[in-house]
């Protein structure tokens, strides 16, 4: 099946597979260490197609290869904030021998678009395209200024994109207050007369953690009471071992409320399960949000088998609740005890925004003029985002909106750095109606 035999009305919906392809068929893997292709070559496709409407846009590479692209339309009321649109192009390695498509030919096969990246997060940089190259075609104008970012390196922590540009180009986001991006505006079926629309309101903290033990060296035929690898053992084993207790922050507590009430079901704050249950795969974005976890990860120690080592560490990836650091922080010192010291690796805040405000009225609104069963929910990502990372430090209240209207058997959250990763053509469509809509009229 190809794009042109899915029905379409507009020039936006007619291209936005074509350009999801083009820039799945550019690998833009990142390994985070700096041996990928990097983003220059989606950045010059996303760069190409704006000049082939005239849209002028600034191209910047923080270091060889990685591309970023940034371009602001200019609204018809001056005196309104601006609205900052962003997807990242890089993209998480796929080991083709897994997948039963080429990761990255961009086939559509079945109605769907096979590639990795289709869902995170090239479907977004293409709706981004088509709706900004149909706004410009059209000479439409947006009522506020219009931020739109391709940029580099969200998969290994925003340092070549998010992190470079709004620390040595923040003027290019004069005047941003709000954004959307990833992960959110996807849709649960609840039954043909309500969906369910989850959009992303807040994120857990990171914090990636190396706890470090030192002992006493020595030969492993002698008795040793001063073992590091037996102190960071037992820190490991208590950390993996530890339940959190479930702890409901605000958007949580509203997003299984609202899930309850639409399925019919009461919501008891002692017993979320029956409401977990009710959303089937996605559990695997929400379930994780209800309490701290802490994730045992790495372990090192030692050189060789007859001798035992003076230090031995591990790496721990901890996520935390928004609103709630300072309790994780504690009482993961407890665990690890006063025989193991901690380090960061890496440490992001959590970030959590009420859901109102004309951005939110407006996507809102967007929702139900495309879907009329279309019902919004705010909720929380386990993980993070460039709209957490970097953009919040300049005072942007971040929200996770790719809106997407997705069959209601198919299991998005698998797709999420998965093999046979795909989106479906009609939802790409559907999500370029609603975020015309958004951007024209917000």
């Amino acid at each position: 099946m190809t794009s042109a035999e899915t029905p379409a009305t507009t020039p936006a919906e007619n291209e936005v597979a074509e350009l999801c392809t083009e820039l799945i068929s550019v690998d833009s893997s990142n390994y985070g260490d700096g041996s990928g292709p990097g983003e220059r070559a989606a950045a010059e496709v996303v760069m190409a197609r704006l000049a082939e409407v005239g849209i002028e846009a600034t191209y910047i590479e923080s270091a060889p290869g990685r591309g970023n692209v940034i371009t602001r339309v200019e609204g018809t009321d001056p005196s309104l904030p601006a609205l900052l649109v962003h997807g990242h192009l890089d993209v998480v390695p796929a080991n083709a021998a897994d997948w039963s498509v080429d990761p990255f030919a961009g086939e559509i096969r079945d109605g769907y678009i096979w590639g990795r990246g289709a869902v995170d997060m090239k479907d977004m940089d293409a709706m981004m395209l088509a709706v900004l190259r149909q706004l410009t075609r059209d000479g439409r104008r947006p009522r506020r200024d219009l931020v739109f970012a391709w940029v580099a390196d969200e998969e290994a922590g925003g340092v070549y994109g998010a992190k470079h540009l709004t620390k040595h180009h923040p003027e290019l986001f004069e005047g941003v207050t709000e954004s959307i991006s990833e992960v959110g505006g996807y849709s649960l079926e609840v039954d043909p007369s309500l969906r369910l629309y989850l959009i992303e309101t807040a994120q857990k903290g990171l914090a990636w953690m190396r706890l470090v033990a030192d002992g006493t060296a020595g030969h492993g035929s002698m008795l040793n009471s001063d073992n590091a690898v037996t102190e960071i053992a037992k820190a490991v084993a208590r950390i993996g071992a530890h339940e959190w207790p479930i702890t409901l922050t605000p958007t949580v507590r509203t997003f299984l409320t609202e899930v309850a009430a639409a399925f019919g079901i009461p919501f008891d704050e002692n017993d979320p399960a029956p409401v977990l249950d009710k959303i089937g795969p996605l559990v695997r974005f929400v379930g994780a949000t209800l309490s701290h976890t802490t994730n045992p990860t790495q372990l090192d120690a030692g050189y060789k088998s007859n001798v035992i080592p003076g230090q031995a560490s591990a790496v721990v990836d901890g996520r935390f609740l928004p609103g709630h650091e300072d309790e994780f922080f504690k009482t993961v010192d407890e665990l690890i005890g006063p025989g193991v010291r901690r380090e960061f690796v890496h440490h992001d805040i959590a970030l959590e925004t009420s859901f109102d405000g004309a951005l939110v009225e407006s996507m809102i609104a967007a929702l139900k003029a495309e879907d009329p069963t279309a019902r919004a929910v705010p909720y929380c990502m386990s993980g993070g985002t460039d709209n957490k990372t970097f953009f919040a430090d300049l005072g942007v209240r971040g929200f996770g909106f790719v809106p997407l209207r997705l069959p209601g058997d198919m299991d998005f959250a698998s797709m999420f750095h998965g093999v046979d990763e795909r989106v479906p053509v009609e939802a790409l469509q559907f999500g370029v109606r609603v975020l015309d809509r958004l951007l024209l009229n917000y």
